[in-house]
Order: C-alpha cells, then structure tokens, then sequence
C-alpha cells in the first residue's frame, strides 16, 4: 500500500499547476508594485494638465 502510494504520480501535474500559477502571481504583484509610483505620477499629472482645460 505505501509502495502505491509512493508509485502514484496522479497529483504531480496539479501541484505543478499551482506552482506555475503562484509563481505567475508573484511575478504579476511585484511589477504592479513596483511601478506603483510612476503609476501614481502619471495620473496626477493626467489631472492636473485636465482640469483647467476643462475649466475653460
């Protein structure tokens, strides 16, 4: 039964799965995170150049 056990590989492609996916989702996190900033710069600037345009 242990033997069986041990022999069965019919999680391995689940569990590779879900490695691949985390690492994806790490990978995802991590840039929005670090171009939170710019991001950040961007539509304050975006902002600032329309609000008086549509003032007018």
């Amino acid at each position: 039964m242990i033997a069986k056990f041990f022999a069965d590989n019919g999680g391995a492609t689940a569990i590779e799965y879900g490695l691949i996916a985390a690492l994806v989702a790490l990978l995802i996190i991590s840039v929005l995170l670090s171009i939170n900033d710019s991001m950040i710069d961007m539509f304050n600037y975006i902002e600032s150049n329309i609000t008086p345009a549509l003032s007018q």
